[in-house]
C-alpha cells in the first residue's frame, strides 16, 4: 500500500531567539526575528518522508500563513517533500477553531482533485501559542481517528500502530487508515536539507489559496496586548583561582552528589 500524506506545519519564531515586541505590544517585532517550522513539525516532515520511502507514495506540506510563510514550505521541500500548499492570510493569527475549518476545506479540495490523504500529520502543539486542538479539529471534522504525543509510528496495510509515552511505559493504539496524527518532538532526528534540495525548493511551485477572514472576524480571539516574561537572571561564583580553587570546586561537586566522599 502506498501512502498519500500531508504534513501541517505553522511559522513560528525561532526556538531560544529572543523575541522583541512592537511599542503598541500587539505584535512580534520581525525586524529583530528569524523564524522557523515548530519543532514537533520538523519531526513530522521528518517521519512522512520516511513513511514514504518504505511504503511508497507522495508527501505533501500545507501551512496557513501570511505571503512569508512559504519560507518554512520551502524548507520542508528541501528536506524532500514533493508538494506544498500555502494558504495565505493577512498579518492576524487565525484561532484553532478556524484554522482547522480552513485545513479541513482544503483537504476536501484536494480529495476532489484526487489526493485523499491516507494521514494528516500535525505538530503535537504550535511551538508559540501552545495549541493542542487543530489535529484533532481537523480529525472531528473528517470523522477520522485521533492521537496525539505519538513517538512511535508504523504502518501495516491500512493500519497504523501508534505510541506515546505514559507513567511507567507506553501507551499502544491500533487505528484504522485514513487518520490524523500529532506527532511530538523526538520521534525521529530531521535531516538537514541538501544543497540540491534547497535549489530543486527555491525553483518549485507552491500552490497558493488566499483566504479572507470569516465574515464574522477571528471572533474567539480577544487581545489585549502580548506581555513578555522577566528574563531570569543568572549568577556566577569564582571559587578561586588555579590550583586553590580545587578543594572549593570538589566541594561543589559532593553537594551535586557528582563526586562521593
Amino acid at each position: 500500500m502506498t501512502l498519500d500524506i500531508l504534513v501541517c506545519v505553522k511559522r513560528v519564531p525561532a526556538t531560544g531567539g529572543k523575541i522583541t515586541l512592537t511599542p503598541d505590544e500587539r505584535h512580534i517585532d520581525t525586524r529583530y526575528a528569524s523564524f522557523t517550522m515548530s519543532p514537533h513539525e520538523e519531526c513530522g516532515v521528518e517521519e512522512a518522508l520516511r513513511l514514504v520511502e518504505k511504503h511508497g507514495g507522495t508527501t505533501t506540506v500545507l501551512t496557513l500563513g501570511p505571503a512569508v510563510a512559504a519560507d518554512q514550505l520551502r524548507d520542508a521541500m528541501a528536506m524532500g517533500v514533493q508538494r506544498a500548499i500555502l494558504l495565505q492570510t493577512g498579518e492576524n493569527e487565525w484561532d484553532p477553531g478556524e484554522t482547522a475549518r480552513a485545513i479541513v476545506t482544503e483537504i476536501e479540495r484536494q480529495r476532489a482533485a484526487g489526493h485523499d490523504f491516507d494521514l494528516v500529520l500535525v505538530g503535537n502543539e504550535a511551538a508559540d501559542s501552545g495549541d493542542y486542538q487543530v489535529g484533532i479539529r481537523v480529525a472531528h471534522a473528517l470523522g477520522r481517528p485521533a492521537v496525539n504525543g505519538v513517538k512511535s509510528l508504523e504502518i501495516t496495510g491500512s493500519t497504523a500502530v501508534v505510541k506515546r509515552e505514559a507513567a511507567g511505559g507506553w501507551e499502544i493504539f491500533e487505528i484504522d487508515l485514513p487518520a490524523v496524527i500529532g506527532v511530538k518532538e523526538g520521534i525521529n532526528l530531521p535531516r538537514y536539507p541538501t544543497v540540491p534540495g534547497r535549489l530543486r525548493a527555491k525553483k518549485a511551485p507552491i500552490e497558493t489559496r488566499m483566504l479572507s477572514e470569516p465574515a464574522d472576524g477571528l471572533a474567539s480571539l480577544r487581545m489585549r496586548r502580548l506581555k513578555l516574561p522577566p528574563a531570569k537572571g543568572e549568577k556566577g561564583e569564582t571559587l578561586g583561582r588555579g590550583v586553590e580553587a580545587v578543594p572549593a570546586l570538589v566541594e561543589v561537586l559532593r553537594r551535586l552528589e557528582i563526586v562521593t566522599p
